[in-house]
């Protein structure tokens, strides 16, 4: 795993610009680091490594392809690059390779086949520059679920692009203005979605697209790859057919082939270990594969309600793994975060990122390489907002909209305003289509979220409510929604940065495009199941575990991987933090929120305990604010 950097200027001194931002990703490539200039467009690439395959000179980058033409910055992944290799050697392309490195085999993937056509080869994570001497064209492209990261814009006119948005301080003359439309999405979800950015000028690479700009690069032109509503429709127009037992059969084989190829590395490898369902999949097949040990890490918590770290040392124990857990006190869990700026770079606010920050520093002490169970609950309807939802969508239904349309909107009065769950109600009696309702359940809070901000950077400009998919079954359309923003923009931020932070390179086995492709074809009763009149989530994927681990030990109720924000922010030291924060605010102070509201949002929380996913969006941002806004 690596960082990456690039910008276009004929004025600046390139070595030194290039070197400070390879300098401000140094966590993400501590092994190397080097650059390429092109005197004549001024175009400048920067690259930081964290040898993962191949760890000689050979896998070194910026990489320069064999007939000389492309230059590559590459940051990920790609877990079929021996088979990719041994066709470009079969039909010629290539009549040796310098090295192991899978950056090599992308680089002569793009020479022989082509951009497109390569990318939608592979099977892996990344993101990466591309310079083509020959036409003086800059591509970008990102992983197709996000896995990576990809920020690219202008400073001062120059074209500019890295993985993490902390790395644009080091360029001469960014001043960081802050983008409006990305402070109420901030607010609203916790995390800015892509294409935006904090800043103005800004934008993020979507999943599954590339962005081509030209000499002088002050325009550019984005392509995608691959969609994920187009693989659904595709998968959904030929089903799965088989019986639900030959779907367990062919998503252990799926899967299985999809862990074996992350497996791949020359460094020390391991896994997260939860007490969940996800996490016990991916290690189990793991752990069939080969004869030592896999080494596993689990966090726990000192209160019993949070904690799940003997329920994985449970199943590491049936499994043989070589486990690592500790148990973290309250403190070292709050001593995180101060460094919560530093990590992200970018305003972000999932509680969990705490813990993950922790697990990945608890792993790093022993590999280079973890893999985890995330993509799940999205895969498989995993989260109990989908059936809850689903089942509260098909009893309002029987009510005609005109009657549910007034009974929201006498609730949606500044009589309940600050109520969550008044509030919630209102918007999900007035949701025309399971999109809204899904919107309202999992994201509205209250009206202090509209009312945060001041005129300046509120109004009605918030980007459309993200998905209205229309799907035949209603719970595939929650978890694809899911699949497509708050995945990538909450879950693979949280994982990549928490990773990146100490060094570790996460990776997540059931993104395989393959797994994803089954995932859409099967139907929602192989997700969602019923035994004994029991709702049962993750249906097929328990199925598949329960071939490894007994279903005795995995039967408890499911505890996610969470803080207790809202007795930290009641009281203690985290209540005192967030207190003199709010007390002396600089977004306050700069205009940016509404004093009164923010004093109105601290008060309520304290004398009611809601809206604590709020303050802490609120809090997260004022504290960024502090080291990288002004």
């Amino acid at each position: 795993m690596c960082g990456i950097a690039g910008f276009c200027s004929k004025t600046l001194d390139h070595k030194q610009v290039i070197l400070s931002m390879n300098e401000r990703m140094l966590h993400r490539g501590p092994d190397a680091g080097g650059y390429y200039l092109d005197e004549k467009t001024g175009v400048t690439l920067g690259h930081r490594r964290l040898a993962i395959v191949d760890l000689t000179e050979t896998g070194a980058q910026p990489m320069v392809s064999h007939d000389k033409r492309y230059v590559l910055v590459y940051n990920g992944e790609i877990y079929n690059a021996d088979s990719i290799r041994e066709r470009l050697l079969q039909e010629g392309h290539v009549t040796a390779f310098k090295g192991s490195s899978d950056t090599e085999v992308l680089l002569e993937a793009i020479v022989a086949y082509g951009k497109e056509k390569a990318l939608q080869m592979t099977k892996g994570m990344f993101a990466f520059g591309l310079y083509d001497k020959e036409t003086a064209t800059i591509t970008l492209a990102r992983d197709r679920v996000g896995e990576k990261p990809l920020y690219y814009g202008t400073v001062n006119g120059d074209f500019v692009f890295c993985s993490e948005i902390g790395m644009l301080t080091a360029y001469p003359g960014f001043t960081g203005k802050l983008n409006a439309q990305a402070l109420q999405e901030y607010l609203r979800y916790g995390y800015v979605p892509a294409p935006l950015s904090i800043y103005e000028g800004i934008y993020k690479c979507r999943p599954g697209a590339y962005i081509t700009a030209s000499y002088p690069y002050s325009e550019w032109e984005e392509h995608v790859y691959y969609n994920l509503i187009y693989e659904y429709d595709k998968a959904k127009k030929n089903p799965f057919a088989g019986s639900f037992e030959e779907a367990v059969d062919e998503l252990e084989h799926v899967l299985k082939e999809a862990v074996k190829s992350q497996m791949m590395a020359d460094v020390p490898l391991g896994a997260f270990l939860s007490g969940g369902i996800d996490s016990a999949a991916v290690v189990s097949l793991m752990q069939s594969m080969q004869q030592d040990k896999v080494k596993t890490f689990t966090i726990g918590f000192e209160e019993k309600a949070f904690n799940e770290a003997s329920d994985a040392k449970a199943i590491a124990e049936y499994l043989g793994t070589e486990h690592t857990s500790l148990i973290l006190s309250e403190k070292e869990l709050k001593d995180v975060i101060p460094k919560i700026p530093d990590i992200f770079t970018e305003p972000f606010a999932d509680s969990s990122q705490i813990p993950t920050y922790l697990v990945s520093k608890l792993a790093k002490s022993k590999v280079t390489v973890s893999l985890s169970g995330d993509a799940g609950d999205e895969l498989f309807a995993g989260y109990n907002t989908y059936w809850k939802t689903a089942g509260l969508y098909h009893k309002l239904e029987k009510i005609p909209f005109g009657i549910r349309k007034v009974a929201g909107g006498i609730l949606d009065t500044p009589v309940f305003e600050k109520n969550n769950t008044l509030y919630r109600a209102a918007h999900c009696l007035k949701a025309e289509h399971i999109a809204a309702m899904h919107e309202a359940v999992c994201y509205d809070t209250t009206h202090f979220t509209a009312e945060l901000l001041t005129k300046e950077f509120a109004g009605e400009n918030r980007m459309a409510p993200k998905l209205n998919l229309l799907l035949a079954d209603i719970e595939d359309e929650m978890m694809l929604r899911d699949l497509i923003g708050y995945h990538p923009e909450d879950i693979l931020v949280k994982v990549d940065r928490a990773g990146m932070a100490v060094s570790l390179e996460n990776r997540v086995p059931m993104l395989d495009k393959d797994v994803l492709a089954l995932a859409y074809s099967l139907p929602v009763s192989y997700k969602l199941g019923v035994e004994d009149g029991k709702l049962i989530s993750k249906y097929v994927l328990k199925e598949v575990l329960y071939r490894y681990v007994p279903k005795e030990i995995m039967e408890r109720p499911k505890k996610g991987f969470s803080v207790p924000l809202s007795g930290w922010l009641s009281k203690g030291s985290v209540h005192e933090w967030a207190k003199e924060l709010l007390a002396d605010s600089y977004l306050v102070k700069d205009c940016i929120l509404d004093e009164k509201t923010v004093n109105d949002l601290w008060t309520h929380f304290i004398k009611t305990g809601q809206n604590k996913g709020l303050l802490w969006n609120v809090l997260v941002l004022e504290q960024w604010y502090r080291k990288n806004g002004k």
